[in-house]
């Protein structure tokens, strides 16, 4: 993905991110609190079988439509 690409779906996701934050489920494996920001990272390496920076730029509407899925399925 390209630089500006890049930067355009960081945004997003710490956007949906602050947005997630109060949603995700408590877990006994982040006794702080889970970080939305991370969350979402790795629900997309997951999803995509990349890490987004690693996607292909003619995804990058497919990315962002995952990130809302995201906000609106938490867990």
């Amino acid at each position: 993905m390209n630089e500006e690409n890049r930067k355009l779906i960081w945004k997003t996701i710490q956007e949906t991110g602050d947005k997630l934050q109060s949603k995700l489920k408590p877990s006994s494996f982040h006794p702080k609190g889970r970080n939305a920001y991370a969350h979402i990272a790795i629900c997309i390496k997951q999803h995509f079988g990349a890490s987004y920076k690693d996607i292909k730029d003619d995804e990058i509407n497919l990315v962002k439509a995952y990130i809302n899925f995201l906000l609106i399925n938490p867990d």
